[in-house]
């Protein structure tokens, strides 16, 4: 599973020019989720979105994760997070999981982190959504779940 993680002072997603999800100061989420991916790394990247100290303390160092910043978290299913552009130059997708299974691991996912200490909005699964945001520092994070250690 992948993350792509922006820290924002506001985002917002849209599908057909209404706003479906939308936050103010929090995380953005673009998550894609490939053919091997289960539950475990669902839980893994999770755990790692909602932990990471990006947010600042009152010394303006990045010591906060986005709960302690009173932050909320917006989740957007993104498939082409597996695109694969190492040949030719239109990506292949042939690692990214089929849309039945993705669905099951991004409402896993979802609804894990709405058990969790955060506000969460979400886009609409398999939808043409346009992603309105404001990158706060910019602050961008990459997370793969295949580097946790149960993986190697």
């Amino acid at each position: 599973m992948r993350a792509l993680i922006q820290r924002v002072t506001e985002a917002k997603v849209s599908v057909d020019e209404s706003t479906i999800g939308s936050i103010r100061k929090g995380l953005l989420a673009f998550v894609g989720i490939s053919r091997t991916d289960t539950t475990l790394d669902a839980d893994y990247v999770l755990g790692k979105v909602l932990g990471l100290r990006i947010f600042p303390d009152d010394d303006g160092k990045m010591n906060r994760n986005v709960e302690e910043a009173g932050g909320a978290l917006l989740v957007v299913s993104q498939f082409t997070l597996y695109g694969d552009c190492r040949k030719g130059r239109r990506p292949s997708f042939d690692n990214a999981a089929p849309p039945e299974q993705a669905l099951a691991l991004y409402n896993y996912l979802v609804e894990s982190a709405r058990r969790g200490p955060v506000r969460v909005e979400t886009g609409v699964f398999q939808a043409h959504m346009q992603v309105h945001l404001i990158n706060d520092g910019p602050v961008t994070i990459w997370i793969e779940s295949e580097r946790t250690p149960s993986r190697v």
